[in-house]
């Protein structure tokens, strides 16, 4: 008996992967087997990149609050010392938006903290 082969399925399954990898550079978008190592580390970097814009996001809300907070002859970790010592709410992502959109808020904040 001839071998049975599901030549439906494979050629579907080539081509939603060639359809993922479509504006990926040179042979990682039409050569099936680079395309799909190519597929298989995007997702990896896809997944490790998730958490770390997490990282970047926080990071880039403290060097906002130090920023703003040294406008007011304060250090970051004095400042954020204070705040929870004062039981004052706020996240360090308001803090930042408040110090770049806001600063008479964040003034009112440091005032409040400094009492």
């Amino acid at each position: 008996m001839p071998r049975s082969v599901n030549v439906v399925a494979a050629r579907a399954r080539r081509k939603r992967l060639m359809k993922l990898t479509k504006g990926y550079f040179l042979s990682r978008n039409n050569v099936w087997t680079v395309a799909k190592n190519a597929h298989e580390k995007a997702l990896t970097y896809a997944y490790r990149d998730r958490r770390v814009k997490k990282r970047n996001f926080r990071a880039l809300w403290i060097q906002r609050i130090n920023a703003a907070a040294r406008m007011h002859d304060m250090s970051y970790s004095q400042f954020m010392g204070l705040v929870h010592k004062k039981n004052i709410e706020l996240n360090r992502k308001v803090l930042a938006d408040l110090a770049m959109n806001n600063p008479k808020a964040f003034e009112a904040v440091v005032k409040a903290v400094r009492k």
